[in-house]
C-alpha cells in the first residue's frame, strides 16, 4: 500500500482518492498496484456498491495542492527508465497500468471518476474507463502525448476514435485541452457538475447507491457553450484523413486564424508520435474489445519506450524546459510505413499484453 492514494470505505461506497498533490496526482507503479488491490477486494465484496475514483483536497483548502484530478504518469520515471534500464521498469509499469485501465473498464459495479481539476494522459486512463465521468468549470482535459514523443495510449485509442466529427485525432495530434463544457459537449464526460458541488455528490452517492444517475443530475449545472463547437466542421474537414501529411496540407490549404494555429502547434509536435497515433486510432475502430485494444497499445508502448523521442521529448518538455526537442526522425516524411508497422507489430508470445485473471 502506498500513502499516495487513500484508500477508503464511505457507506456503500469504496473510495480511491489520488494523493500526490504536489505532482497532482501523477501515477507512480505502488499507486497502481494500490488501486488495483482495492478493486480486487471490493469486487466481491457486498458491502461495496460502487467505487468513487478522486483525488484528495488539501485539509487547509490550498488551492496548489488540489489543482488537479490527475496530471498523468510518472514520465520521470519512465524516461529514467528508457535511458538506465532499457525500458523493462517502464514496460512493467505500462503492463500494470494498463490492467488498472481494464479492470476499471469491465467492472462489475459503476465506477464513478471526478474529473475535477487537470486530467491528463493517466487521469484519463483512469477516468474514461468508469462508467460515469465527472465533469466541472475547472476541468482541464487532455492527452498530450505527442508533446513528449510518447502517444495517447491508456485506453486513448478506444475513447479518441469512438468521438465524432474527427474530434479524436485532433486531440491526439495537437494536444488541445478541452474544459467541462466541451467535454460533456464532445463525450467524454457524461455529467457536468459545479466544483463545489461534487463532495454533496459523493455523500449522496455513497449513501445511496442506486440513485447515482439521479444524483448527479440532481446536482447538476447547465455548462456554458463548449468553445469547441465552433470549429467542429473545420476540425471534420481537415482531420478528415488518416494520413498524416494530408492533415498537414489541409491545414495549410484553410482559411483562417485558427488552423495557422494548430499548424503551428503540430509543428512543434513528434512527427513519429503523430502518425502512430493516427495509426493507433484507425486500428482501434476494427478491434472487438477493449482488451485487444491495450494489448495492441502494449506493443506500441513498448517499442516508443525506447525510440529517441520518448527520452528527448521528455528532456525538452520537463527536464530542460527549453521546449526545443530534436526529434528523430524530424519530419514527417522521415517517418517511414516500415518503422510504424514495426511499432505496432505483436511481441513474443510471451511478453504480450493480458488482463488480469
Amino acid at each position: 500500500m502506498t500513502d499516495d492514494v487513500l484508500i477508503r470505505t464511505e457507506g456503500a461506497a469504496g473510495f480511491l482518492s489520488l494523493n500526490r498533490p504536489k505532482a497532482i496526482h501523477a501515477l507512480t507503479l505502488p499507486m497502481v498496484h494500490a488501486m488495483t488491490d482495492a478493486l480486487l477486494a471490493w469486487r466481491d465484496d457486498p458491502a461495496v456498491q460502487v467505487v468513487v475514483i478522486d483525488h484528495a483536497v488539501s485539509p487547509d483548502g490550498d488551492p496548489k495542492l488540489s489543482r488537479g484530478f490527475c496530471a498523468g504518469g510518472d514520465i520521470a520515471f519512465l524516461r529514467n527508465s528508457a535511458l538506465n534500464d532499457g525500458g523493462v521498469s517502464g514496460r512493467q509499469f505500462f503492463f500494470d497500468e494498463y490492467r488498472l485501465n481494464h479492470l476499471i473498464f469491465t467492472y462489475p459495479k459503476p465506477v464513478v471518476a471526478f474529473m475535477d481539476g487537470i486530467t491528463m494522459g493517466g487521469g484519463v486512463g483512469l477516468a474514461g474507463p468508469s462508467q460515469y465521468r465527472v465533469a466541472t468549470e475547472a476541468t482541464r482535459l487532455a492527452m498530450p502525448e505527442t508533446g513528449i514523443g510518447l502517444f495517447p495510449d491508456v485506453g486513448g485509442g478506444w475513447y479518441l476514435s469512438r468521438l465524432h466529427d474527427r474530434l479524436g485525432p485532433y486531440l491526439a495530434l495537437t494536444g488541445a485541452r478541452l474544459d467541462g463544457a466541451e467535454c460533456l459537449w464532445a463525450g467524454l464526460a457524461t455529467h457536468y457538475l459545479p466544483s463545489a458541488a461534487t463532495a454533496e455528490a459523493k455523500a449522496r452517492i455513497a449513501a445511496d447507491p442506486s440513485a447515482i444517475a439521479a444524483t448527479l443530475h440532481a446536482l447538476a449545472a447547465v455548462p456554458p457553450e463548449a468553445k469547441i463547437a465552433a470549429v467542429a466542421e473545420t476540425i471534420a474537414r481537415t482531420f478528415a484523413s488518416d494520413r498524416y501529411e494530408d492533415i498537414l496540407a489541409a491545414l495549410a490549404a484553410e482559411d483562417g486564424d485558427w488552423a495557422r494555429a494548430t499548424l503551428e502547434t503540430l509543428g512543434h509536435k513528434s512527427p513519429q508520435t503523430c502518425k502512430v497515433a493516427l495509426r493507433q486510432l484507425h486500428d482501434s475502430l476494427s478491434l472487438a474489445d477493449f482488451a485487444d485494444n491495450m494489448a495492441m497499445e502494449y506493443r506500441v508502448a513498448s517499442r516508443v519506450l525506447v525510440r529517441p523521442d520518448f527520452a528527448e521529448g521528455v528532456r525538452a518538455v520537463i527536464v530542460d524546459k527549453d521546449h526545443a526537442p530534436r526529434w528523430n526522425p524530424a519530419t514527417p516524411d522521415g517517418v517511414t510505413d516500415d518503422l510504424i508497422e514495426a511499432i505496432f507489430a505483436p511481441l513474443p508470445a510471451d511478453e504480450e499484453w493480458t488482463p488480469l485473471p
